[in-house]
């Protein structure tokens, strides 16, 4: 018998929609052989974010090093080399697209001494030759714990630095076995208190953690100092990743919100198409605007 609880809800069915500035986008991206984790990682929002002209990049290639069991972009131990023109390419795609804000991400490389930390650097430094009112997020992998790594980009000063926990302690053997939480949280405890960079993580919901886990997770962050997350509903890629164990409400995800809020958080996007990088730009002015009234 179907289990009822894993049935699709109506508050995840989606309305399409692709206009002119959607095509324009996926036209341009596709003549500059740019990936974006919007397509890669199957993202709901990709109608939406590429509707209104707007795009996460993906950088050093769309093979992955890593086997995260919810996420759908390729893996293999031996990724293809980093194209060394990919950072212009992403800083002349920025401009044509007259972006405001630009979101980068990277699979993780673990077979790069530095896990591609210097690609990072030399995209973050070729937008700002581009498109030098643009402001940065920058969504980075844990660089395996490489401290020089997480340095080189730090010193760049993106306006976010953001890390994504992902999941409750409890469930990383089952999601993510090759990342370990502990080093998460190192990583945006660093950012913010060396750097002094507005940091940002994210998780997903309904994988088999409690609401109680979820607050216990929102508290480590809050105490690294992370001043924006991002909560949203997990859904299965394919049926080679894991199923989803039930699909929490929006009643829920107002209350992690309210929950995130009480912890201090300043911005946060809790509801279920959700997605680290949605709303980037706005949760970032949100934070420049507190700052600058501290």
């Amino acid at each position: 018998m179907e289990d009822r609880s894993r049935r699709k809800p109506e508050w995840l069915k989606q309305r399409l929609v692709a206009g002119e500035a959607f095509g324009a986008v996926q036209r341009l991206l596709s003549s500059k052989g740019i990936h974006t984790v919007c397509r890669s990682a199957k993202c709901p929002n990709l109608q939406e974010c590429w509707s209104q002209g707007t795009a996460t990049f993906l950088l050093l290639g769309n093979v992955c090093t890593r086997s995260c069991r919810f996420c759908a972009i390729d893996t293999s131990r031996i990724p293809p080399a980093p194209e060394s023109d990919e950072p212009q390419r992403v800083a002349d795609a920025a401009g044509t697209m007259k972006l405001r804000f630009v979101v980068l991400t990277s699979v993780n490389r673990d077979d790069l001494q530095d896990g591609g930390a210097s690609h990072w650097t030399e995209t973050i430094q070729a937008i700002r030759r581009t498109c030098p009112e643009a402001g940065i997020e920058c969504l980075i992998p844990d660089f395996a714990g490489n401290a020089e790594a997480l340095h080189s980009v730090c010193i760049e000063r993106p306006d976010v630095l953001n890390h994504n926990i992902e999941t409750v302690p409890r469930l990383y053997s089952k999601v993510r076995p090759q990342a370990v939480y502990l080093r998460s949280l190192s990583i945006l405890e660093r950012a913010a208190s060396e750097y002094g960079l507005n940091t940002k993580s994210g998780l997903m919901v309904g994988m088999g953690e409690t609401f109680e886990e979820v607050e216990e997770s929102l508290r480590d962050l809050a105490c690294r100092g992370c001043r924006m997350v991002t909560i949203g509903q997990y859904l299965q890629p394919t049926a080679a990743h894991l199923p989803v164990e039930r699909y929490v409400t929006p009643q829920e995800f107002a209350r992690y919100r309210d929950s995130a809020l009480s912890l201090g958080f300043l911005s946060v996007q809790s509801g279920p198409f959700v997605r680290s990088s949605y709303h980037a730009a706005e949760s970032s002015a949100l934070c420049t605007e507190v700052n600058a009234t501290q």
